[in-house]
C-alpha cells in the first residue's frame, strides 16, 4: 500500500532536519556547546536558569525569603500597592535566563520560542483563571523597526497557541516616544513610561469588562507594566495580570 502524503511529508523533513544538522550541528543556546538533539538548552545551563518559585509575593510575584503562609504579600506591594493586580516570572534576570533574552531579543534567536512558550505557560497557572485575552506590552515605532519584531508579541502568540486564549498584538500602542529604560533607577523609569501607552483607537470595546493578561519579557522595576496596566483599566479592563519571562530580583532589583 503506498505511503500517504502526510506520511511522505513527515519522512522528508526528518531526512531534511539530519541534512541541516549536519551541516550545521545543533547548539546550546548560551554556550554554544554543540547538542546530540535538539534540547535548546546543555545540561550546564539548564541548571543555571534560575526558576522562580514559592514562596513569593501573592502581588508582585517576586520570590520571598521565606513561607509566612498562603497569598502572602510582600512589605514592598503594601507600600506601594501596583495599578495590575498580579504579576508571575518564569525565571530570575540572570545566568543563563539573561543570555537566553538577550538572544532573543537583539540576536534574532527565536529557536527557543516554543520552549518559552511551555514556561510561560506553566508560570502563569499560579494567576486566577478567567483570562480573555493575552496582550503584549507594545514597541515604539522606531525601535520597532530597527528591531524588525516585538518579542513580547512573539510570546504573546505562542501562548496563545499554547492555551487556547485569545492574543491580540495590536490592541495597545505606545501613544509617545519613550527613552530607553536601561540603566534608569525606579522613579525615572516610572516618569519615563507614564502615559506613553494607550488602548489602540477605537479599540476599548475589545477591554471593557474584560480580563486582561499583559505579557512582556523582562519585569525590572514594574514601571512598564504599571503604565499599560494603568491604560487598560481606564479603557475598562475589569483586571490586569502581568507574565513575564524573567524578573530582576535581588541586588540588581535594589540597584535598579
Amino acid at each position: 500500500m503506498p505511503a500517504s502524503a502526510p506520511r511522505v511529508g513527515r519522512a522528508l523533513s526528518r531526512a531534511l532536519a539530519a541534512c541541516a544538522d549536519l551541516i550545521v550541528p545543533p547548539a546550546c543556546l548560551v554556550c554554544r556547546t554543540r547538542l546530540g538533539d535538539h534540547h535548546l538548552l546543555c545540561a550546564t545551563c539548564w541548571r543555571e536558569v534560575r526558576f522562580i518559585r514559592p514562596p513569593l509575593c501573592d502581588v508582585l510575584g517576586m520570590p520571598l525569603p521565606f513561607d509566612i503562609g498562603e497569598r502572602m504579600v510582600s512589605a514592598a506591594a503594601v507600600a506601594r500597592p501596583p495599578a495590575y493586580d498580579r504579576a508571575r516570572a518564569v525565571a530570575h534576570y540572570s545566568g543563563a535566563m539573561r543570555t537566553l533574552v538577550h538572544q532573543f531579543k537583539y540576536a534574532d534567536r527565536h529557536d527557543a520560542r516554543a520552549l518559552f512558550g511551555r514556561w510561560l505557560a506553566e508560570a502563569g497557572r499560579d494567576l486566577p483563571p478567567g483570562t480573555d485575552v493575552i496582550v503584549p506590552v507594545p514597541l515604539g515605532r522606531w525601535r520597532l523597526l530597527r528591531r524588525r519584531f516585538n518579542q513580547a508579541a512573539i510570546l504573546a502568540l505562542e501562548l496563545s497557541r499554547l492555551t487556547g486564549i485569545a492574543a491580540d498584538p495590536r490592541l495597545m500602542v505606545r501613544s509617545r516616544f519613550t527613552a530607553s529604560q536601561v540603566g534608569l533607577t525606579h522613579d525615572q523609569r516610572r516618569r519615563n513610561v507614564a502615559g506613553a501607552f494607550r488602548v489602540a483607537p477605537g479599540r476599548q470595546a475589545s477591554v471593557r469588562g474584560r480580563s486582561v493578561l499583559l505579557l512582556d519579557d523582562v519585569i525590572t522595576t514594574g514601571a512598564t507594566a504599571e503604565a499599560c496596566a494603568r491604560a487598560l483599566k481606564r479603557a475598562g479592563a475589569v483586571r490586569v495580570d502581568v507574565l513575564a519571562l524573567a524578573m530582576v530580583t535581588g541586588e540588581a532589583l535594589a540597584a535598579a
